[in-house]
């Protein structure tokens, strides 16, 4: 038989991200970006590197962005190591510290990239079933080559306590433990102040969805010296020039912007909790979310149908037909009016004839 040149080709089954349509009436709220622009002072940044930097290399360091969030949190800038989004940065991480051969643990309800990085990196693993209410028992996991979960959960929108996190952390001494903090911002709690104690703790955030900045990819790891600059050895073997000049540029004046960043996760989370009215007297049932979407399952109409007749109305929400999760929906939080064009049409249909 003939040899090819794909059979020298790695295959991999990829990480399936939300639709990205761009139609003018649209209402998007399926991939959990913000609902509202940057602070103005992001653009004025952006538009501030000068033509002449453009033909330079950006610092490789990212070391005015890497300042400004150690400032903004109490760290040296040396626990923290910025990427291009916090899938990059979580990428950089399954590569540094999943290494043991042993395999990794995370939910078997959580963020779908995980597997996917396992299985490109080779990385075994296995997935804890969260119990009934979607929670994490700390029993499962015991003795792994790694830990990563979210918190608050996606797609679920679930926290978990600090207790729940400390005693994983207790229990696993002797592996890293990634704590992904995408959802934090919007009413959880970050299990930051647990990195002063526990060497082995490396907490992910984002820019992408509470500083509205998902078009500029900027994530950051915060951790022990020593994990970042484990970090650093993996980035600088793979790409130096990681994250562009206008992004660095973005990225301090958008941590600068406290008032700005308060005011408009204040907005959302104030939505999201107007959202669980309203969806609860339509027949709704969600965990009770904690991050800047819903996760919800209807009392009578199939999840699916749901998704299906509102992506036919320009209405696009996140369904997975997958074990567990295939009868629910998970619904971005928009602004007040985009709430209401979703829920207008959703006490229509459900008020429909059932054929």
């Amino acid at each position: 038989m003939k040899m090819s040149w794909e059979d020298k080709v790695r295959r991999v089954v990829p990480y399936v991200a939300g639709e990205q349509p761009n139609k003018p009436d649209m209402v998007k709220l399926n991939t959990n970006e913000c609902p509202y622009p940057p602070a103005p002072s992001v653009t004025e940044a952006m538009q501030g590197v000068a033509r002449e930097k453009l033909r330079l290399y950006p610092d490789p360091d990212s070391k005015l962005l890497t300042q400004a969030l150690a400032r903004y949190y109490g760290l040296k800038p040396e626990q923290v190591f910025v990427g291009v989004g916090s899938d990059d940065v979580l990428a950089m991480a399954f590569m540094t510290f999943f290494h043991s051969g042993k395999p990794i643990l995370f939910p078997d309800v959580t963020y779908s990239f995980y597997d996917v990085w396992a299985n490109l990196f080779g990385i075994p693993f296995r997935t804890c079933p969260l119990d009934e209410d979607w929670r994490m028992r700390p029993e499962d996991y015991v003795a792994p080559g790694g830990i990563i979960f979210p918190n608050p959960n996606a797609p679920t929108g679930l926290e978990e306590s600090q207790e729940t996190i400390e005693r994983i952390l207790k229990a696993n001494r002797d592996v890293v433990v990634i704590v992904d903090e995408a959802y934090v911002d919007f009413g959880a709690t970050s299990a930051l102040p647990l990195v002063e104690r526990y060497d082995n703790l490396l907490v992910v955030q984002t820019f992408s969805k509470s500083r509205a900045m998902a078009g500029m990819r900027i994530g950051f790891a915060m951790g022990n010296e020593k994990l970042i600059r484990y970090l650093k050895d993996v980035k600088f073997s793979y790409n130096s020039y990681t994250m562009n000049a206008a992004a660095q540029a973005a990225g301090v004046a958008a941590v600068q912007e406290e008032d700005y960043f308060r005011s408009i996760t204040g907005k959302i989370v104030e939505t999201r909790e107007w959202a669980k009215g309203e969806l609860r007297s339509m027949g709704f049932a969600f965990p009770d979310s904690k991050a800047n979407f819903l996760f919800v399952t209807h009392e009578s109409v199939p999840a699916k149908e749901l998704f299906l007749a509102l992506r036919k109305a320009d209405i696009y929400v996140r369904y997975w037909d997958k074990p567990r999760i295939d009868n629910y929906l998970r619904i971005t939080i928009g602004t007040r009016a985009q709430m209401e064009r979703l829920f207008t049409f959703l006490r229509e249909y459900l008020k429909r004839p059932v054929a």
